[in-house]
């Protein structure tokens, strides 16, 4: 065999020097390319072929690679980068609320809320089923917990259902007609451990108040009017349609086997539990699909290593979808901090009720179910808010670590509150901070709701990029849409000011905008396990960018929020841009 060696090397260079001389079907040049490839982060052009990156560099040698077949594109001098990634949004939720009721978190009167429900009631936006529904509200009114019972509790309401569901996604006030529907009333309050007792509001008679939160909205949510196949599929199509608009190619759904008004708290899935993986299915079967979708399965927090044969299951349900994949699952390990919520788990105590939250994950056998995911191969995403439910969180992948080096990307998002002790724990653990730093300015919710209930030692680490990035520590971009924008612009922004209607929060936290056009493009790449084929223009990788009306890298800030997206292309072909 010896002898045919020098023939096969000979074949194979004359192979990879055509291959390397192929022709590019696209190429763009006269820009401002980020690349987000460090070995090469700025180059003028970019060369396309096949829908995939063939070669970046200078406008000579991009230019140099096209013949009479290749389209030319002069960018004019345009700034091009890498399609973003979010790595955490419930896109088909958010693509279902551009067409519903929804307060876009505005806080207004009763009286105002009662007259925008009967607008929405008019025309249709609001009714599901027999139920009114309205989402997007702001946790500011659960305050008015009683005044709502008062108003939508009689006359033209008291029959009707009515929920209204707050931004978060975590707390909703449900009226008493809606709650008798839930079978929520004071017997089964009393009924309830003191844990779950404390996610359903209570009045002074022992009533419940109509304010819900986490496994109390689950009640409810789980008796709402199911969302049909049809609707699902135009949420899909709508979603998509907006994250490319924004310049968004690809994202990490956190719970795609549970569908709007299905149980998510406290889910015990099946293997019929396959919530939104069949819209993402039919997008991609109709070829609309022009993202890749990293769906993960929730996990019960209580869950065995057992309990992840049935998620095998539903993952063999959707092997072969195109752009879609499920790289591995999402736990919850608490809730949200803000008041009346308060069920994000403490290291110290909430002030006004000397609690420390709901910490959802059992620490004696978390690390157990993080590291039979880790031995499949699946990557764990968890949601933790509280720093008693970081610093648990991280534990638990620590014992993955201990186990095994198996290379799994693991990631804790929200990140609300870190305890310094953790800052230095990411980076050795290989643990990706998954955050939403759009929230992270001084506002209602972090000024009123978070600031007067938790220790000043611990408010001063609210959402610690800097702390985090200066141990060491990756961080991805996400929105965690609808519960917000997913505009990546507004955020990146958000990210570097720290500004909010009442000022600076944790001015020391701020990071520069170059970290965050990583964390949305080759970190937010690794965090749903696909930086091998997105997240840089990097050769091989698929063709997948966006082009800006501005210089993302020298205009100031003001101007940073406000980006537009002039085109996105999704491998290689063109798939958003602006109406003419």
């Amino acid at each position: 065999m010896k002898r045919f060696i020098p023939n096969l090397l000979a074949a194979a260079v004359a192979f990879s020097s055509m291959e390397s001389m192929a022709a590019a079907d696209l190429v763009l040049f006269n820009g401002k390319v980020f690349t987000a490839d460090q070995a090469q982060p700025q180059v003028q052009a970019i060369a396309v072929e096949n829908g995939k990156i063939l070669q970046v560099g200078s406008d000579a040698a991009i230019k140099a690679l096209a013949d009479a077949n290749t389209k030319l594109v002069d960018l004019g001098g345009k700034r091009l980068m890498p399609g973003l990634i979010d790595s955490h949004s419930h896109a088909i939720f958010g693509g279902l609320e551009l067409a519903a009721a929804n307060m876009q978190d505005e806080l207004v009167s009763v009286d105002e809320l009662e007259k925008r429900l009967r607008g929405w009631q008019a025309d249709g936006r609001a009714v599901h089923g027999d139920v009114l529904q309205v989402s997007g509200m702001n946790s500011g009114a659960w305050a008015e917990a009683e005044a709502l019972g008062k108003r939508f509790n009689q006359g033209e309401w008291a029959k009707l259902p009515i929920v209204f569901i707050g931004s978060d996604h975590h707390t909703a006030w449900a009226n008493a007609a809606m709650l008798k529907r839930a079978g929520i009333d004071k017997a089964l309050i009393a009924s309830l451990a003191k844990g779950e007792r404390d996610t359903i509001g209570i009045l002074k008679n022992g009533e419940p108040s109509g304010f819900l939160v986490d496994a109390g909205w689950d009640r409810v949510a789980s008796v709402l009017p199911a969302i049909s196949p049809a609707e699902l599929l135009r949420g899909a199509e709508a979603a998509v349609q907006l994250n490319n608009s924004l310049g968004i190619t690809a994202w990490m759904d956190p719970a795609a086997n549970a569908a709007p008004g299905e149980a998510v708290f406290d889910l015990k899935p099946t293997e019929k539990s396959v919530g939104v993986l069949p819209a993402y299915k039919a997008l991609s079967e109709k070829g609309g699909l022009n993202a890749h979708v990293a769906a993960l399965l929730v996990a019960n927090p209580k869950s065995r290593p057992a309990d992840l044969d049935v998620l095998a299951k539903v993952r063999q349900q959707f092997q072969g979808v195109n752009n879609l994949s499920l790289p591995g699952i999402k736990i919850f390990a608490d809730g949200v901090l803000e008041f009346p919520a308060q069920s994000a788990a403490l290291l110290g105590h909430y002030h006004n009720s000397d609690k420390q939250g709901e910490l959802l994950i059992d620490p004696a056998h978390f690390g157990e179910l993080v590291s039979a995911a880790d031995a499949r191969g699946w990557l764990v995403h968890i949601h933790a808010i509280g720093d008693r439910a970081v610093r648990e969180s991280l534990n638990g992948i620590e014992q993955a670590r201990k186990d095994r080096q198996s290379g799994v990307t693991h990631s804790i998002t929200h990140l609300q509150l870190v305890n310094p002790q953790e800052f230095a724990r990411f980076k050795p653990l290989g643990v990706i901070a998954s955050m939403q730093l759009l929230w992270a300015g001084a506002d209602a919710y972090t000024t009123d709701m978070v600031k007067p209930y938790v220790d000043a030692d611990a408010y001063r680490y609210l959402y610690p990029a800097h702390s985090l990035l200066a141990q060491g520590a990756t961080i991805a971009g996400a929105s965690d849409w609808p519960v917000s924008s997913p505009n990546p612009w507004n955020a990146i922004a958000q990210a570097v000011t720290r500004e909010g209607e009442k000022g600076v929060l944790n001015a020391d936290e701020r990071i520069d905008r170059e970290t965050m056009f990583y964390a949305y493009t080759l970190n937010a790449a690794k965090t749903i396990g696909l930086e091998q084929q997105i997240g840089s223009l990097s050769a091989g990788k698929q063709a997948d960018f966006v082009v800006l009306d501005r210089d993302v890298f020298s205009v100031d800030n003001k101007a940073l929020s406000d980006t537009q997206v002039l085109a996105t292309y999704f491998a290689g072909h063109q798939v958003y841009a602006p109406a003419q």
